[in-house]
């Protein structure tokens, strides 16, 4: 008897419910709370799904994440998953997979895209010195500014080479749920800083870009940007190369791989990792409340920079210029044209903007980038 008394006992130690604090079961509410959000809702469920399952396992089972050994065993098993971020290896991938998928063409057909895009990244800059402000180290104020790109990959890439691994978790996070929460936080900024009149502006068809234009394009923007910056040429790099792929037309099934299978297991392997640093211990203090405020005062500028940078070139421009476009300099690819489109759309619903947004976004994408690569070499990584 007593052997099976003991027997019962062990194995009843050995459930979580023996190991679980108040913390852990906050978190583990907040992991079904993105869970329905990406279900039921629709946010962005490619990302909220493996973040959501991560946190959920850590939560519950926190030696999924337990650092291995000196020899390299012994480790959880996300723990491997996200020795790559921290390489910096999958966000560059996740980008060469947007590149195969992104339609680079209104960008090239309306240049003066990138001044959006740049306007956009306004949020970021903003959102680093009011980190410092706050007590941030310069090199975490860096890491958590690029949540104003509205831009996880980016965010996750900075973080890790900067050194700021612990704040990873809550960065990324907030990242992407602002990623995913685009439809509900944008409109209400693009409505209050445009009138009726500037939303229902059409713009003139873009022109039709050549295939010689779409393939010197990654050539020309990597070699360009590379030699000012070269701290950018993983990100930048990847996502020409992705692009590249697509438009040579001479390498399909690299482009189909890039843009299908190798992203949505890159997906997978960053999103469940990225989750599992949310333990509570790690998650639930005060420095995490700092980074989602920051986060969203950065996403917030960014937006109301473009929109206003976009009501600029309306001026300028004599009024060609729909302002709402602004708003997808943000690098929430491709949701933030959406609502561009949507916004344009509900003050006149024959107006077409969104390959017009397009451009603004790509440039976002470029933009976000190049701020994290700036930080790069301000800090002197490599």
């Amino acid at each position: 008897m007593d052997y099976i008394s003991n027997t019962f006992t062990n194995l009843l130690q050995q459930t979580a419910f023996f190991n679980l604090t108040a913390g852990n079961m906050i978190m583990i509410l907040v992991a079904f709370l993105f869970l329905y959000l990406a279900i039921r809702k629709g946010f962005e469920p490619l990302l909220l799904v493996p973040i959501s399952f991560g946190m959920l396992l850590v939560n519950i089972y926190p030696d999924i994440m337990k650092e291995a050994g000196p020899d390299g065993s012994g480790g959880g098993l996300l723990n491997y998953f996200f020795k790559l971020d921290e390489w910096g290896i999958l966000p560059p991938l996740i980008f060469m997979g947007v590149g195969a998928m992104t339609d680079f063409g209104p960008l090239i057909a309306n240049p003066k895209s990138f001044l959006l895009g740049a306007a956009a990244q306004f949020g970021i800059y903003t959102a680093y010195f009011l980190a410092i402000f706050m007590g941030f180290s310069d090199k975490a104020a860096a890491a958590i500014s690029i949540i104003g790109g509205a831009d996880g990959p980016t965010s996750i890439f900075l973080a890790g080479k900067l050194g700021m691994t612990s704040l990873m978790g809550p960065i990324a996070v907030a990242a992407y749920s602002y990623m995913a929460l685009v439809p509900i936080i944008q409109p209400p900024i693009m409505k209050l800083l445009t009138t009726e009149k500037e939303r229902k502006i059409r713009m003139e068809q873009l022109r039709p870009v050549s295939r010689l234009e779409r393939i010197l394009f990654p050539i020309i923007v990597t070699t360009v940007v590379c030699l000012i910056l070269p701290t950018t040429a993983p990100l930048v790099g990847m996502l020409m190369l992705g692009n590249l792929f697509k438009e040579s037309g001479v390498v399909k099934q690299l482009t189909e791989t890039a843009g299908n299978a190798m992203m949505y297991i890159v997906v997978i392997l960053l999103g469940t990792s990225v989750g599992a640093t949310t333990s509570a211990e790690a998650f639930l203090n005060m420095n995490t409340i700092k980074i989602v405020i920051l986060g969203l005062v950065a996403f917030a500028v960014g937006t109301a920079a473009g929109v206003l940078f976009g009501k600029l070139m309306c001026k300028v421009s004599g009024g060609k210029v729909n302002p709402l476009i602004g708003s997808a300099g943000v690098s929430a690819v491709p949701m933030s044209a959406r609502v561009s489109q949507k916004v344009g759309s509900e003050a006149d619903p024959t107006n077409f903007l969104l390959m017009h947004a397009m451009g603004p976004n790509v440039a976002g994408v470029i933009g976000t980038a190049v701020a994290a690569g700036t930080f790069m070499a301000i800090f002197g990584v490599r």
